[in-house]
């Protein structure tokens, strides 16, 4: 039995009943989907992606409305994420179809100035079952039918979902739309499978079926995992997604010339979703003086305006709580605003969990513990540097993160060129004169960075690149044409795809 609780009042609200957990019996299944997504080639994959689209779009209403109810997060805002999750199953159906993720190369036998060449042909291909843990923050595109669920489906590997307790029936009723997708295209094995305790999480990463993990969340917890990922008898690749100080630094000119539009823009974007995006300006970097008075002003207005939030569950409130308190207790830093208070208990003693805004400012020199850890929720530290040699001796004191945004006029220009060369060092994504909140699916994005950030730079959760994670390199020597995976053949049978032919880039086949 799991129980769906309501983060507004903290009630519990449905009680799910989910069949017994037995990995043993969902491997075999989802060794039997693995299959089938081969046998179904890109083709059939594809169509089965755009199937499931559909069958989210189909049951949105219901899907918004539970979502809403067990995270809090409003429908509008929900309605958006099931739009992007809906369309990055679609986008990755696009790079199904024009299949130059599979890295084709042919090399065909000949002479060479070592002498006699085989015939060697390479592309990539699925692991097989992998597991996937939703995150709390996203209930849809970094949950069940999320970004690491859609691009496991198109390599080709069926999907053993860890579901998150803050929203266990929006996770189950996703599941089904994804499921009712792959029937409606043909897919009648369990291509996506749930599991819901923390003990067996743990045993599901060591579980022999299992060939590699995508998650994101805390860096303990993730930690957790990726070492027993490590410790395995046979070692499988964990791609977490964890925790950092993403930094936003302001140019003196862009300050002077726009500091209250900065300054605003940048309290939409700590606060957006009560703080709770793994994207989240964490610390901004601003002139001193007169310089950076506009922007801070903006600031502390947009935040003592604020109300409190509701967050995504008791636990993740309760951090920020204690992460807030850490924070003010830290030596050299003062409040500059502070949002609303939660709201009382109600007649039947419920209260809820509830996150308030907090800025703060922090001397350079006292910038240590704390303040230079991950504290999830709507806080902000702005620091203050007299020189933009200080800005980046400021910035360098951060480690590695997901992004790191710079607000540059033409003035600033030298100083921003500084900035960038050490941010695209120690930062999966560069932002210029924007927010880093909010991450486009496209074929150019990154979702990653040096670890705390994630446990491996190489790789992105978001965007067309998603897709690498969950392949393997297969290289095939001398095997004969009808043996071989169609994409290699002379002639394939569904069409061209980008292909290096003795070292040529055949774009068309």
């Amino acid at each position: 039995m799991i129980v769906s609780i309501d983060p507004s009042t903290g009630a519990t609200v449905e009680v799910l009943d989910v069949p017994a957990e037995d990995l043993d019996r969902i491997g075999d299944r989802a060794h039997a989907a693995h299959r089938d997504l081969e046998a179904a080639g890109r083709p059939g994959r594809a169509a089965m992606l755009r199937a499931m689209a559909a069958a989210l779009e189909d049951r949105r209403t219901a899907l918004v409305a539970v979502a809403d109810r067990e995270t809090g997060l409003g429908r509008q805002r929900l309605n958006t994420e099931l739009t992007r999750t809906a369309y990055q199953l679609g986008f990755f159906a696009d790079v199904l179809d024009d299949g130059a993720y599979l890295e084709a190369t042919i090399d065909q036998a000949g002479t060479t100035p070592m002498g006699p060449r085989p015939d060697l042909r390479r592309m990539l291909v699925p692991l097989g079952p992998v597991a996937v843990f939703g995150a709390a923050n996203f209930p849809f595109a970094f949950s069940v039918p999320g970004g690491d669920t859609a691009s496991a489906l198109a390599a080709g590997c069926p999907v053993i979902a860890k579901v998150h307790p803050a929203h266990p029936a929006t996770s189950l009723r996703s599941r089904d739309a994804l499921l009712a997708g792959a029937r409606a295209a043909g897919l009648h094995t369990d291509v996506v499978s749930l599991v819901y305790s923390d003990d067996t999480a743990a045993r599901l990463v060591q579980h022999p079926d299992i060939t590699a993990v995508g998650f994101t969340g805390s860096v303990r917890v993730g930690r957790l995992l990726a070492d027993l990922a490590a410790a395995r008898p046979a070692p499988i690749p964990f791609y977490g997604e964890l925790g950092a100080v993403n930094a936003v630094v302001v140019g003196r000119a862009a300050a002077r010339d726009r500091g209250a539009q900065i300054g605003d823009g940048l309290a939409a974007s700590f606060m957006l979703g009560v703080g709770q995006f793994c994207t989240k300006p964490g610390i901004a970097l601003i002139p001193s003086g007169t310089a950076g008075a506009a922007l801070t002003q903006a600031l502390t207005d947009r935040v003592a305006a604020a109300g409190a939030g509701i967050m995504l569950s008791e636990r993740i409130a309760g951090a920020y709580a204690d992460g807030a308190g850490r924070l003010l207790a830290a030596p050299g830093v003062d409040v500059l605003a502070r949002g609303g208070d939660a709201p009382a208990e109600d007649l039947q003693g419920f209260q809820g969990f509830w996150g308030s805004p907090l800025l703060l400012r922090s001397r350079p020199d006292a910038l240590d513990g704390p303040l230079l850890e991950e504290c999830f929720g709507p806080a902000l530290i702005l620091v203050e540097y007299d020189t933009d040699d200080d800005a980046l001796a400021t910035l360098r004191r951060f480690g590695p993160a997901l992004t790191v945004t710079v607000h540059a006029d033409d003035e600033d220009r030298p100083a921003a060129a500084r900035l960038l060369d050490h941010a695209h060092r120690t930062a999966g994504r560069v932002v210029w004169n924007g927010y880093p909140t909010g991450v486009a699916v496209t074929w150019a994005m990154h979702h990653g960075g040096p670890y705390p950030a994630t446990t491996n730079a190489l790789h992105t959760s978001v965007g067309a690149g998603a897709i690498r994670r969950w392949l393997r390199p297969v290289c095939f020597q001398d095997v004969p044409q009808d043996l071989l995976p169609d994409e290699l053949r002379d002639e394939p049978s569904c069409g061209p795809v980008p292909r290096r032919v003795n070292g040529t880039l055949m774009l068309g086949g």
